[in-house]
């Protein structure tokens, strides 16, 4: 998709005040492609984000969009009842179309038949695809805590499933079972150590989904996909001050938000790192991620769901590991790659990681 495509035939629509300028691709995002633009006014030019959202993966554009602004209506009131200066920068707000599609939701639907939405962008912040400070780690485990906390009463119906059976681990291993057996490509000869791991490991991905049939973890509204870098740190501060990427807001457990944390925070190296004698979670990371996330989520985390942070971080890393191994074997059709081979480096790192917590296990356990 060009930028051309996007001044012409995007932009026009969404009646941003300013000149558009120009605008480029932004952010590291596997899914949707993000351009940032760029506008001339008469207070010194304005910035927003436009995304071109992957449908082949949010396949009810309009469901995902009612979700998104749900949640950053209610984050937005409950910010703005403590610090209504500085709302603009602690939730993404969503700039509608001018016409808006006939469901009415924040999001167009382009003359090619693509769907794009917009963001007011967040001056003077920035994220981190990965992190080396703990200071930094723990703010940003803080904030996707409150997040889901500030989530607990949402009200209404329950939020769509933008992605149904998402941390759905025992299906993702069932899954990843078939596309061994399909190998359109065969290249399950070439990663007959990685289904092994997967193998040896089957009854972890059992753990989280029987914490929540024994009522030991209940559901409640999550963000699903805690990378590191879906959080805006402030640049003057390293506060962590917005959530992003809400394409997976929807209900799910506060241990996959947490579990996540785990599988990008705590490992000092790229999520593709080849060199895998490097993998080894960093146990001054854990605690602060631990720390931030326990203190963020505050009551919404259940006394049973801390005994289990841990197991969390396992399953989840599992859980993504599989995907890309999947993904390897089916021809790299949902995370998007630069390279050949990019997602069996990830899978690989994935369960490298695996590895590093369970032998630490008793370790990590003794924070918070």
């Amino acid at each position: 998709m060009s930028v051309d495509f996007l001044e012409t035939s995007v932009a026009p629509h969404f009646g941003i005040e300013g000149e558009f300028a120009r605008a480029e691709p932004f952010g590291s995002g596997h899914i949707n492609s993000t351009y940032l633009a760029h506008y001339r006014d008469g207070n010194g030019g304005a910035r927003y984000v436009y995304q071109r959202i992957n449908d082949a993966v949010f396949t009810d554009v309009p469901a995902m969009m009612q979700n998104i602004a749900r949640v950053t209506d209610h984050v937005r009131r409950k910010v703005e009842l403590g610090d209504p200066d500085d709302a603009h920068r602690r939730v993404l707000t969503l700039v509608p179309p001018i016409v808006r599609t006939d469901a009415g939701y924040d999001a167009l639907r382009a003359e090619d038949g693509s769907w794009w939405r917009a963001y007011r962008f967040i001056d003077g912040a920035r994220t981190y695809d990965t992190l080396d400070d703990p200071e930094r780690a723990y703010r940003a485990a803080k904030t996707f805590g409150c997040f889901i906390e500030m989530l607990a009463d949402l009200g209404g119906e329950r939020l769509h499933e933008t992605i149904p059976a998402f941390h759905d681990t025992p299906k993702r291993y069932a899954d990843l079972v078939a596309a061994v057996e399909r190998d359109p490509l065969g290249r399950a000869a070439g990663v007959r150590d990685e289904i092994a791991f997967c193998e040896r490991n089957a009854a972890l991905a059992n753990a989280l989904e029987d914490l929540r049939a024994g009522g030991a973890s209940r559901e409640c509204v999550t963000h699903n996909d805690t990378k590191v870098n879906n959080v805006m740190m402030d640049d003057l501060t390293g506060e962590g001050l917005c959530v992003i990427d809400l394409d997976t807001v929807m209900p799910g457990l506060a241990l996959y938000d947490f579990g996540d944390m785990v599988r990008t925070a705590t490992m000092p190296v790229a999520e593709d790192e080849r060199d895998l004698s490097l993998v080894e979670v960093d146990a001054a990371m854990y605690a602060a991620v631990a720390r931030g996330f326990v203190e963020g989520a505050g009551a919404l985390l259940g006394p049973q769901e801390r005994e289990h942070l841990v197991t969390a971080g396992r399953v989840i890393t599992f859980e993504c590991g599989m995907r890309f191994l999947a993904d390897h074997l089916l021809g790299d059709t949902y995370f998007r790659i630069h390279r050949p081979g990019q997602n069996l480096d990830r899978a690989r790192t994935q369960f490298a990681l695996v590895d590093s917590l369970t032998r630490r296990e008793e370790e990590l356990h003794t924070s918070p």
